[in-house]
């Protein structure tokens, strides 16, 4: 095994995306409207993703809450947003992409990570992971009507 220091010569990213054979539009409203968000990804939320909207999203099941501030929507390709610590938050970009057949190719990205080499990478490998998870969810509930709890059996107590 190797001595040698390894370390990040830029911030990283993490980055998650997947198709979902419904509209753009759809897709988007999704994660705009909490009501249907709710169904696969939080537990609940103060309110719907519009520019400059302060938010508050719950996890009941993991007793955890997160304040998010929207920065950017383009109604059916794109939701920006910060959120966790306002005095380091991270940044979260939803594109929403047409694919052939009526499909959407969603891409979450999210950039900011503080922190040492070690605890970035260790944050962006568990950013992969939880929006994968939202997304297999958000698959499974607008391609074949299935709920299926993904989100709060990612981190079983």
């Amino acid at each position: 095994m190797s001595t040698r220091r390894l370390e990040l010569t830029r911030p990283p990213a993490a980055s998650a995306s997947m198709i979902i054979r419904r509209p753009p539009a759809e897709v988007y409203e999704a994660f705009a409207d909490p009501s249907v968000t709710t169904r696969f990804w939080y537990s609940a939320s103060s309110g719907r993703m519009v520019p400059g909207a302060e938010l508050r999203w719950e996890w009941a099941v993991y007793g955890a809450c997160v304040q998010v501030r929207v920065e950017a929507v383009e109604e059916g390709r794109l939701i920006r947003f910060a959120w966790g610590n306002y005095e380091q938050p991270t940044v979260v970009e939803m594109v929403f992409a047409a694919h052939p057949a009526n499909a959407t190719f969603v891409t979450v990205t999210e950039t900011g990570f503080q922190g040492s080499g070690d605890d970035a990478v260790g944050w962006v490998n568990d950013t992969v992971g939880g929006f994968t998870t939202v997304l297999c969810a958000l698959k499974a509930l607008l391609e074949h009507g299935i709920e299926l709890g993904a989100v709060a059996d990612h981190h079983p107590a």
